[in-house]
């Protein structure tokens, strides 16, 4: 007898603040139960635009905060490690599921392929040559080389489109639970990005790309049931739509209020 998979929960919270977007996120993860729960495809948005810093960085050393403060642009911290990245005119998913709902995974890196594997699937759907950095890249010797502004780097698994990083993901492993989430560019916004940064090397918001750069036309709408095809198709899953829980929806609400609304995580790391 073959095993039924087990439908997947699709959560499109539409565009909220940095903030709000990490509670959001937390909460998923933090309700997750890989015994009993379903495995949880959530797409969403930010508005207004805000920079994530990555889960050990601290924002007076990447950032600079004058120029932060002078525009109003929030900071949010990340449950996931990696670089700082400036989040506006894109489309962002989270995923939060069990390895053994990853049936193909059988280490860390087999499921940060297996859990990209639907965005590669999603871009060539889309018209574009997307591609592994490790099968493209000639000098692989860089790869994985950490960097302040998430763009900069390459790691294995990163997207090219013609040599150009498109989008950035990030994963987080949890007892039993797999976390990640990651960015589709609709607008190439890495230069505004690279402004904030304390470090302000031309070269790290080069060879990036977004789907309006390879000519995609990026109606919202549209990107959403592409991705949610393809992610359906690639994972041979039912996708089943609604919104959070009543419980998830409270510890989003409590999340907010003692750690994302607070400067000393946002900015620090450091919890109430």
């Amino acid at each position: 007898m073959t095993n039924t998979p087990t439908p997947w929960r699709l959560i499109d919270t539409g565009p909220l603040s940095g903030a709000m977007n990490m509670a959001v996120d937390e909460a998923l993860l933090r309700s997750f139960d890989p015994a009993a729960s379903r495995p949880i495809l959530r797409l969403y948005g930010w508005e207004p635009a805000a920079l994530s810093l990555g889960r050990f960085q601290k924002a007076a050393e990447v950032l600079d905060m004058e120029r932060c403060l002078m525009d109003g642009v929030p900071i949010v911290r990340r449950i996931t490690g990696g670089g700082v990245i400036y989040h506006a005119d894109e489309l962002t998913y989270s995923v939060i599921c069990s390895p053994a709902q990853l049936p193909l995974a059988s280490s860390i890196k087999d499921s940060f392929r297996e859990l990209t594997s639907f965005l590669l699937s999603f871009y060539r759907r889309l018209g574009l040559q997307a591609e592994y950095a490790v099968d493209t890249l000639s000098d692989r010797s860089r790869l994985g080389e950490k960097t302040d502004f998430c763009f900069a780097g390459r790691e294995t698994f990163d997207i090219l489109v013609n040599g150009s990083k498109i989008g950035g993901n990030a994963q987080r492993r949890l007892k039993e639970v797999v976390f990640q989430h990651g960015s589709i560019p609709i607008v190439n916004r890495a230069a505004v990005g690279l402004g904030y940064m304390r470090n302000q090397l031309a070269e790290y918001a080069e060879a990036t790309s977004s789907l309006t750069e390879c000519d995609v036309a990026a109606d919202r709408d549209r990107l959403c049931c592409e991705l949610k095809n393809v992610f359906s198709h690639t994972f041979s899953v039912e996708m089943l739509e609604g919104d959070c829980t009543a419980e998830e929806q409270a510890d989003t609400v409590r999340l907010m209020r003692d750690k994302y609304s607070y400067d000393g995580w946002n900015l620090q790391g450091v919890e109430q």
